[in-house]
């Protein structure tokens, strides 16, 4: 995944070059050279032909999938959720769907529609990569709201029970965006700074933004979940706060992280698309978190 590069390797890599365009404001001493990271693509797990394998990023959303099975079933043997083993097989079916309609549907609507529109039949082309989390979302929520309907159970004891195990499926796909290379941080000269050379990030090191993605996202938000869901009686007390502290915390880590990370697409209103994007998942968390309020008022 990493080469660990030392100074006789660093020529390779053109270090020169490097502190021709980013002078002293970003490397102040060559020593930087004595020792980075080179970044190597692992885009499939093992053997593959072509475009055939074992995707990573493939692997972590059915592991993200799986670890949610686990813990909706987990919550059920806990007497926390009503939700039997034959409804959750059905309720993933549906959340499946969302996530993968949301998100590649999402991706092209969201960062490439001026693709999309030259170009229509590239979303099917799944294999050239491309889903949106914000796409995703929302792909779940008419999947819950669809579930919600057919099976008459109250929505937002559903969607709180979800939440609590989505950042599982945020961290390993974070992890798999380090895989493959891509959606790459800044330039940096940070001790752990990566150069992702490979898959177009040039000579520089830059932050290795999908970890910070991964801690973030995934594993602080996911920590942090689930001890409301099984430290508090937010859950059967306040209908929609989870879901609530989800769109909120989701937002304001993925604000912190795109800090760090290189646009992948250009701004809006001087915001990266992910911020910008997240701003209307803070509104809508907090009409969650009052309308949580009132009901148990």
């Amino acid at each position: 995944m990493v080469q660990f590069i030392f100074a006789k390797r660093c020529r390779s890599i053109n270090c020169d070059h490097v502190r021709g365009r980013f002078p002293s404001v970003m490397f102040p001493s060559l020593s930087l050279c004595l020792a980075v990271f080179v970044h190597t693509p692992h885009p499939f797990l093992g053997p593959h032909w072509g475009n055939v394998g074992i995707r990573c990023y493939g692997l972590a959303y059915l592991l993200g999938f799986l670890g949610s099975v686990y813990l909706l079933r987990l919550y059920h043997r806990k007497g926390r959720s009503p939700f039997g083993e034959n409804t959750v097989s059905d309720l993933m079916t549906h959340i499946v769907l969302g996530v993968l309609l949301g998100g590649r549907i999402g991706y092209f609507l969201l960062y490439q529609l001026e693709n999309l529109r030259a170009d229509p039949l590239s979303v099917f082309r799944v294999w050239e990569g491309g889903m949106a989390s914000h796409g995703g979302m929302i792909g779940v929520l008419l999947a819950l709201l669809w579930f919600a309907r057919k099976r008459q159970v109250p929505f937002f004891h559903l969607s709180d029970l979800i939440v609590t195990t989505a950042p599982l499926g945020l961290l390993l796909g974070r992890i798999a965006n380090y895989l493959n290379g891509e959606l790459w941080g800044k330039p940096s000269d940070a001790p752990w700074a990566v150069i992702f050379s490979q898959t177009g990030g040039g000579p520089i090191p830059r932050h290795p933004s999908q970890l910070y993605e991964a801690f973030l996202e995934g594993a602080l938000l996911l920590a942090y979940l689930q001890w409301r869901f099984w430290r508090s009686p937010v859950y059967r007390e306040n209908p929609g706060r989870l879901s609530g502290e989800f769109l909120i915390g989701y937002a304001v880590v993925r604000a912190v992280g795109e800090i760090f990370r290189e646009p992948d697409a250009a701004l809006i209103f001087g915001l990266s698309r992910g911020t910008f994007y997240s701003t209307f998942l803070i509104a809508a968390g907090l009409v969650l978190l009052r309308r949580s309020r009132r009901s148990t008022a």
